[in-house]
């Protein structure tokens, strides 16, 4: 990129500018580039917030890509640091939060019900995941929390965190999900391990264990 690339937000004509536009035409006016710059917030020597969006979209495959990257890995992008990707990161994040929040008519009545509810926040990752579903009276859903992230290829299942979270809730009932990021939902040997743990462990604190389901992408199984 270099300064001939395209003008600076500041040097582009006031009904072209992307905040401009937002705020007259609203935010589907505007592309996922601009939206992104407007996150960014500044360029750098040689390119507008707008070139380092349309950039960091590339090499990440677009906005779905960019969603589940890792914040260290765009942080090293030029132009971008440390503040920038935290920035963006926590503005996609909290889209996909909004785009899935839980129902409060949510309910889990089988396996399926539990991977519904929890892959939203498994989706895309290219790490492991523990995320713990709690449950009230009627198996009705409370609460979707993350307990554990690991690496590529395993994540700690941390049963006494997993029973606390169901219990600070008031919960009465809990089911947990993981991914494997391999692309292979077929529960480990380790899997069903903690499984048996985490049923063990929901018996001597009265609570109901509903399930433990492996998601990979939109396959999933039940390790139970």
């Amino acid at each position: 990129m270099n300064a001939a690339s395209s003008p600076t937000i500041a040097a582009m004509p006031p009904d072209q500018r992307p905040r401009e536009r937002l705020l007259r035409l609203g935010p589907d006016a505007l592309t996922d580039a601009e939206l992104i710059a407007l996150i960014l917030g500044t360029g750098r020597r040689g390119a507008s917030t707008i070139d380092i969006a349309q950039a960091i979209l590339r090499e990440h495959g677009g906005i779905g890509g960019l969603a589940a990257c890792d914040p260290v890995s765009l942080a090293r992008e030029p132009g971008v640091g440390t503040a920038k990707s935290a920035r963006v990161v926590a503005s996609l994040t909290l889209a996909r939060r909004i785009a899935h929040t839980t129902a409060a008519d949510d309910v889990i009545a089988s396996s399926a019900d539990v991977v519904r509810v929890a892959a939203p926040l498994l989706s895309g990752l290219r790490r492991e995941r523990v995320v713990v579903v709690v449950c009230g009276p009627g198996n009705r859903v409370r609460a979707r929390v993350v307990v554990a992230d690991g690496g590529a290829d395993a994540a700690p299942m941390p049963v006494r965190e997993v029973l606390a979270e169901v219990l600070r809730r008031d919960g009465v009932a809990f089911a947990v999900a993981h991914n494997h990021p391999g692309g292979d939902p077929t529960p480990s040997d380790a899997d069903r391990r903690t499984t048996a743990a985490l049923v063990d462990a929901a018996e001597r604190c009265g609570l109901r264990f509903l399930d433990h389901v492996v998601v990979a992408g939109d396959a999933w199984r039940s390790a139970r």
